[in-house]
């Protein structure tokens, strides 16, 4: 009886590691398509944007006329999203959007004669010294009351029209022309931030590859306490991206928060680490990444926690801290909805947030086309990140925050939980694309 207890007993304990182990292994990485592949679905989505939604989009900003110029090895941020993802590397190359009332004309002036332009451009080829007399005579012949220009805006991507190429465009088109030039900036703003339907199963692959490669990560198979470095865990992250044929759209960012250490502050954030700084048992450790995939971008931001000797959990001031952060994303989630302004969201957020006498930073961004994309930030710094954008149906957010908690077991030290997940809105408010962090990763 007893030898039967105790198998019973010992069978619990094991099924229970067992479920433990499991809940810690990641997810397997997705299938990704092939180059091939990819250029074939993302030319469907351009053939999508460019002739259907973009006149809707033109008229709604009252521009009869886009001129985007392209210089080679100093490219428009624009461009890679109005041709097929293939290289541009004319001297300076040319697209022109015209509204011709119930459908845009769409003319690409390049150097290089590129097949799968083709698909989506009427092209015209004039000799390099006829260039500008070229595009005088289509502008001319169209006589557009507005030519909408990639300058004017405060973000890169709005603003990508070069001195130079704003030079050419003035000698080319005349006086005349160059007093119906306005900025293309708000309309940049709409055109970055409106996604597709058919691009969210892609970009929840490009989510769950974040993931999978930030736990592994965070994990024992690549963490070895008192020997692995910021820089080893870093470069690991980069070389599992370069693996899948991907790439990083900024440096994975490692932060430590240590028992009676002050970790600094950058700005209004704790500093990142030093690449040859050792990891040690008992570290808080936090991660900042993200990659590219099908033209999309990802940023996530997760935590792990080296057990000390003893250990089999983070204390619970540690988690008790992970709630709060948890807390903050319940209440945003509960405020934003489609046509609120980001402000707004972050306003009444911030309200509760105080009721409940939380403290807390918030300063999420809109994601997709672009890591820091254009449109509604949900910011402490208000207009400055584009706070006074509304929230559009379908647009994926990057719920980017954080919230400082006493921790007892650390003598009262204030520990700062940042969390970012990517996230999609919908009818009934925004939805993680993939599961928030509710626990520590926890290295052993």
């Amino acid at each position: 009886m007893k030898l039967t207890v105790v198998f019973l007993v010992l069978s619990h304990a094991f099924s229970l590691l067992a479920q433990h182990r499991l809940s810690d292994s990641p997810p397997s990485l997705p299938k990704l398509l092939s180059q091939r592949e990819q250029m074939n679905v993302r030319e469907q989505w351009l053939r999508k944007r460019l002739g259907t939604l973009l006149l809707p989009m033109m008229k709604r900003h009252g521009i009869e006329m886009w001129i985007v110029v392209n210089e080679e090895f100093h490219s428009d941020p624009v461009t890679e999203h109005i041709v097929p993802p293939i290289p541009i590397v004319g001297r300076r190359d040319v697209f022109i959007f015209i509204d011709r009332g119930g459908r845009i004309e769409r003319i690409a002036m390049v150097r290089y004669d590129e097949e799968r332009l083709k698909n989506h451009y009427r092209m015209v080829m004039p000799a390099r010294d006829k260039f500008g007399e070229e595009l005088r005579k289509i502008v001319d012949e169209r006589n557009p009351k507005t030519i909408a220009l990639n300058m004017g805006g405060t973000r890169g991507q709005q603003s990508g029209l070069t001195h130079d190429g704003y030079r050419f465009l003035v000698d080319a088109l005349g006086s005349e022309n160059e007093k119906k030039f306005v900025s293309a900036a708000s309309f940049l703003t709409e055109f970055f931030d409106t996604r597709l339907p058919e691009e969210l199963a892609h970009y929840e692959k490009a989510v769950l590859a974040t993931d999978v490669i930030t736990r592994r990560a965070f994990s024992n198979a690549v963490i070895k306490p008192g020997v692995t470095t910021v820089g080893d865990v870093r470069w690991w992250m980069m070389q599992q991206v370069n693996n899948l044929g991907l790439s990083i759209w900024f440096q994975p960012d490692l932060r430590i928060q240590r028992r009676r250490t002050e970790t600094g502050t950058t700005g209004p954030f704790l500093s990142t680490a030093n690449e040859a700084e050792v990891l040690r048992r008992g570290d808080l450790i936090h991660v900042d990444f993200g990659l590219n995939y099908m033209g999309l971008s990802t940023d996530w931001q997760k935590h792990g926690y080296i057990l000390k000797p003893g250990e089999r959990d983070a204390p619970a001031g540690l988690k008790a801290a992970l709630k709060n952060t948890n807390r903050l994303q319940d209440i945003m989630f509960s405020v934003a909805r489609v046509g609120m302004t980001g402000t707004e969201v972050y306003q009444q957020t911030m309200a509760e947030v105080k009721k409940q006498g939380i403290e807390a930073m918030i300063y999420s961004h809109p994601i997709g086309t672009h890591g820091h994309g254009l449109g509604p930030s949900i910011d402490f710094r208000g207009l400055v990140g584009g706070g006074g954008n509304k929230i559009l149906p379908g647009s994926y957010m990057s719920i980017e925050l954080n919230t400082s908690t006493k921790v007892p077991e650390w003598g009262g030290q204030k520990v700062t939980i940042m969390a970012e997940d990517d996230a999609v809105m919908t009818p009934t408010g925004y939805r993680f694309i993939r599961p928030r962090q509710t626990a520590f990763y926890l290295i052993r």
